[in-house]
């Protein structure tokens, strides 16, 4: 099933003739998520008759919009500074957690079979290593049949939290990656094909024979792509699973966080799965439309307390007990109803 590029559980209620329209909810960015706000969105549709808009058009559009406040919230796998949220008049703060996989279509391969470390996964994405059946590659995966076929990168064309986190966690594998491309939500890619969005990615490695792509695991999951394993910084090798997501996101120290300001890759632990992240809301402190906004509010209220399972069957990690109440009071100190 490939997901919707938006989503619209939306419609607007009229309750009576004497009562107000339900504000509408409209948001935009992080394709990340999507899977995960689009299920929210159409069990809250379904209990109030209240609907959620939302845009998948990638972190960098959903920054851009809540800046100009064209919608009610944006939202973003790459978190902003302190500085940048006070600049905005924006509250920011983390709604779900999940991962980003290396996906691959190699004849022959399976789901799990394969295993990159950071160096090798750096060193294709920088073009030095370009053929399937490399010494690195292969020194890795020593009973897997490789082909000697040329690597066809495949990455993102958009402004996206997910090439953030991606790169932020190649920079912090590999000193070559960090000096010559750096980390952000858009990089001069030294070689790629570029796709837009997860499910651009995701399409592209799905089509494209002796391809590598990085999509968030819930894409993966869905579009049955071949995703593969990771050495972690403890030198394990270790599955996308909720486990090793969990390990590596139990070492976030949320209250001690600016804004939330949390990056979550590249974690220590046996278990930690490398490329895990947050995925973050962007709200106005003063919004100008203040009945949109606490509808918003409303919807992130009930997706902490009746989302969790939701985010579980999807491989989503929801966010601990005491983070969502540090989370409402937030809430309640910095955004004006």
């Amino acid at each position: 099933m490939n997901f919707l590029k938006t989503f619209v559980a939306a419609g607007l209620v009229a309750a009576s003739t004497t009562a107000a329209f339900a504000a509408d909810i409209t948001g935009a960015g992080a394709t990340f998520p999507f899977p995960i706000y689009s299920k929210w969105a159409d069990a809250y549709k379904k209990e109030t008759g209240n609907g959620l808009n939302y845009q998948s058009i990638g972190s960098g559009g959903g920054i851009k919009q809540i800046q100009a406040k064209t919608v009610t919230f944006g939202a973003s796998d790459a978190p902003l500074k302190a500085e940048q949220l006070e600049k905005d008049g924006l509250v920011q703060w983390p709604m779900v957690m999940g991962a980003i996989v290396p996906v691959v279509n190699i004849e022959g391969v399976k789901p799990g079979e394969m295993v990159f470390d950071g160096e090798t996964l750096a060193s294709i994405y920088l073009g030095k290593i370009t053929k399937w059946d490399d010494a690195a590659i292969k020194k890795l995966n020593p009973n897997l049949k490789l082909p000697s076929d040329a690597i066809t990168v495949v990455r993102r064309s958009d402004g996206s939290g997910t090439t953030f986190n991606f790169t932020n966690y190649l920079s912090k594998a590999s000193a070559d990656w960090k000096s010559k491309v750096g980390e952000g939500t858009a990089v001069e890619w030294p070689v790629g094909v570029g796709a837009k969005g997860n499910e651009g990615v995701s399409g592209n490695i799905g089509q494209t024979k002796n391809s590598i792509g990085y999509v968030e695991y819930a894409y993966a999951k869905q579009n049955k792509l071949t995703y593969a394993g990771l050495v972690n910084k403890a030198g394990k090798p270790v599955q996308p699973t909720v486990e090793a997501f969990q390990a590596a996101a139990s070492n976030a120290d949320w209250a001690k966080a600016p804004g939330y300001y949390v990056i979550l890759t590249d974690q220590p632990g046996e278990k930690s799965w490398p490329i895990t992240a947050a995925t973050f809301i962007l709200m106005h402190k003063d919004a100008t439309d203040k009945a949109a906004s606490q509808e918003a509010i409303k919807f992130f209220r009930w997706a902490f307390k009746n989302g969790g399972k939701a985010a579980e069957e999807l491989d989503y990690i929801p966010m601990p007990e005491g983070v969502v109440t540090l989370i409402e009071k937030t809430w309640a100190a910095e955004i004006k109803s």
